[in-house]
């Protein structure tokens, strides 16, 4: 069978994840210490101005539950796009990102829309469904995962709370959907076994050598054991003689 790569853990896979997790606390810890106001950064639906929070809401949250909460699932589901998907993984953080923040402008209330909830939305959403659609056990049991975790997810992506952008976690579950179904370009490659190789003879073939041609299972011993099952046998040759005694028939 084909070795299974692109299954490596390398340096990138944890540190572009803590990097991103990082990024938020700093911003956060800045806009105490210096007194800014950030959050009017944020996405407001159907204003030009609103559009900058495309880029900049993800990176600013109102409160520290707020910041710790969005922070815990952004690496854990981040470490897994980086480690199972290392093809995708720019194109669904980046792309997925813009687009969940354009969605969330079109579709948003009139108000201040901030927080990387809508990119875990989309991470985990682009995990499961990705996962369950390759069909390959190493990514459903990812998928598995991820609903093990963060199901519980699935309930604010209604309007639960009016303090909760629900439109921002919708738009993120759409896009992660979304994405799933268009990338697919499978990360693992599909293990190929040894009959189906083009030059694979099943004559020589170890374990079709103990069927014949109806099936039938038949034993069969590699000439090399046979070989040396021969040379291992000793031989005893007993040699009777009768012993006659001199001038007569010998007697017991």
């Amino acid at each position: 069978m084909a070795k299974e790569s692109n299954l490596q853990f390398t340096n990138d896979v944890i540190i572009y994840p803590l990097m991103m997790v990082m990024s938020l606390w700093i911003i956060f810890w800045a806009e105490f210490r210096f007194g800014w106001h950030l959050k009017y950064y944020g996405i407001y639906p159907q204003k030009i101005e609103g559009l900058r929070g495309i880029i900049f809401g993800p990176f600013i949250h109102a409160d520290l539950q707020h910041l710790f909460n969005n922070s815990i699932p952004l690496l854990v589901l981040g470490t897994a796009l980086f480690y199972f998907y290392r093809n995708l993984r720019w194109r669904v953080l980046i792309l997925g990102t813009i687009l969940t923040g354009l969605l969330t402008w079109i579709i948003g209330r009139p108000a201040l829309h901030i927080g990387a909830s809508g990119v875990v939305y989309l991470l985990a959403a682009f995990l499961f469904f990705k996962g369950i659609f390759s069909k390959q056990y190493q990514l459903t049991a990812l998928a598995f995962v991820v609903v093990f975790l963060y199901g519980s997810l699935l309930w604010y992506i209604f309007p639960m709370d009016p303090k909760i952008s629900w439109e921002g976690h919708l738009s993120g579950f759409a896009v992660g959907f979304v994405f799933a179904l268009l990338f697919k370009s499978s990360p693992l490659p599909k293990p190929k076994y040894a009959w189906e190789e083009e030059n694979f003879d099943p004559e020589n073939d170890p374990f079709l050598r103990h069927f014949d041609e109806d099936g039938n299972f038949i034993e069969h011993i590699p000439e090399e054991e046979i070989t040396r099952e021969e040379e291992s046998k000793v031989i005893i040759r007993y040699t009777f003689r009768n012993k006659e005694k001199k001038g007569g028939e010998s007697s017991d």
